[in-house]
């Protein structure tokens, strides 16, 4: 039955065949987990099991030249339908861009990450594939989260958002902890990154109309972007090297539980924004190469980037770079520069 339907249990190469739309279809397993074909790279599970309390969304290749999660994110759901891997909790799987994915690209026409939390109907409105993606996927995830809202016991919402960063980093592996507005950061969910080979942890200070913040913001989710290393062609990555993150992914929605080391402090590289630059005009140019890693620091007064006569300078000791790029859009971010920060008194 499985294979009539996905054939070879390739959902990733089903969507890509089919990368506008794909029509909805649901099925069981031989393990009784039951399967929604929400639409073209998204994908509901319902595990047999019912005393699960926790609501899982792994997504990827919201840039569609991202692969490596990509990857990671194909084999898990192509495990779970061969019945290889067996789901303790609900599960959507989300591949984000895949007309992208197909040309090897990171977008069509606009950034999906930018289009978030509404902003896909904002100005111009919904007028690209990108801007109806983005609002079909908080559709498809908002219904996800809202199926088990009047349940008796209380929900576990999270939401790991895959990706690779343009360039190279000091730290190959980062993840972003979006705004909470003034709520506490949970330890459990540092525990878990850190399961992930992930110890470098950047903790935003203001909303962002990124997938993360979406799902924090609007659900209550416990969110982020997860960066694991540098876009590869696919086929082309390492997977030996994500091969903590791709176990961790597996025991988190196969699990009843993750068995985690305790949260120590000196174990992390925490970062918080310092500032972000944002591009003005055309003129915009960034000072230093293109191979630069992220999370590079300058000497004071350094020289990081013109925008016509402004000039962005590096303003205070230790301060480092992270996501240059200059050809994004006039008014979206062409770069952050954040500082070493603690979390300890913010922490339950």
């Amino acid at each position: 039955m499985v294979e009539n339907v996905i054939p070879g249990y390739d959902f990733l190469a089903l969507s890509l065949a089919n990368p506008t739309t794909l029509a909805a279809q649901k099925f069981t397993l031989a393990n009784q987990t039951e399967v929604e074909i929400c639409d073209t790279g998204i994908i509901r599970f319902q595990p047999a099991e019912t005393t699960s309390v926790k609501d899982i969304v792994l997504s990827c290749g919201i840039h569609g030249n991202e692969t490596a999660p990509i990857e990671i994110c194909a084999e898990l759901v192509s495990d779970v339908l061969q019945g290889k891997l067996i789901l303790k909790h609900r599960l959507l799987v989300i591949f984000g861009n895949l007309p992208a994915m197909l040309v090897g690209k990171r977008e069509i026409d606009e950034n999906l990450n930018r289009l978030f939390s509404g902003h896909h109907s904002l100005g111009d409105g919904v007028m690209n594939a990108e801007r109806h993606r983005a609002k079909k996927i908080e559709h498809y995830v908002s219904q996800f989260y809202h199926a088990t809202a009047n349940t008796n016991s209380p929900r576990q919402r999270m939401l790991y958002d895959l990706h690779t960063a343009i360039r190279g980093s000091r730290f190959e592996k980062f993840a972003v902890y979006p705004f909470l507005h003034g709520k506490p950061w949970h330890k459990a969910q540092f525990e878990f990154l850190q399961a992930c080979d992930v110890t470098t942890v950047l903790l935003m200070q203001t909303p962002a109309s990124t997938f993360s913040y979406y799902a924090s913001n609007t659900h209550s989710a416990d969110s982020f972007t997860i960066e694991l290393g540098k876009v590869q062609p696919f086929g082309q990555n390492d997977m030996e090297r994500f091969s903590k993150v791709r176990q961790t992914l597996r025991d988190l929605v196969s699990l009843a539980q993750l068995d985690t080391q305790p949260f120590i402090e000196s174990d992390f590289a925490l970062y918080q924004v310092s500032r972000a630059i944002n591009k003005q005009t055309e003129a915009f140019q960034l000072h230093f190469a293109s191979d630069v890693e992220n999370f590079t620091t300058y000497a004071l007064g350094t020289l990081l980037a013109t925008d016509g006569d402004i000039e962005h300078r590096v303003e205070q000791e230790g301060e480092a770079i992270i996501f240059p790029n200059a050809n994004v859009a006039i008014g979206q971010r062409a770069m952050l520069l954040v500082e070493p920060t603690t979390v300890s008194q913010h922490l339950v």
